[in-house]
């Protein structure tokens, strides 16, 4: 094991939105860092579930039935294949979970897809 790593702190090392950044990986998995404002495009990702948990601030995540408002401390799992559209009115910290190789925007790409694989 390396040493702690202090999520608020690594998200002082970046202020772009919507551009998630590697923290760290478990098997197959990737941790990931992303500040969320304004609103993303519709996707899905076909081929697994994504997290989402809330580090600081709030956020929504507008499904096909509903919208869902998650806060501080507060997560969700979107399903495989479910369309999705994240948004925050105010800057929103979020921590991703998901397989490694998930491109942000799923199929849907467009000028919001962000680099994959940027560690920091």
């Amino acid at each position: 094991m390396k040493e702690p790593i202090n999520l608020l702190s690594k998200f002082d090392q970046f202020s772009d939105h919507w551009s998630p950044k590697v923290i760290a990986e478990m098997n197959d998995y990737q941790f990931k860092l992303v500040k969320i404002e304004g609103s993303f495009v519709q996707h899905d990702h076909k081929e697994t579930d994504e997290v989402f948990i809330v580090i600081e601030g709030s956020m929504h995540i507008e499904l096909s039935d509903k919208t869902v408002e998650l806060h501080q401390g507060e997560m969700a799992v979107v399903p495989r294949g479910q369309p999705h559209r994240p948004f925050a009115t105010e800057e929103c910290k979020v921590l991703l979970v998901e397989p490694r190789g998930t491109v942000n925007t799923g199929d849907a790409g467009g000028k919001q897809t962000a680099e994959n694989d940027v560690w920091i």
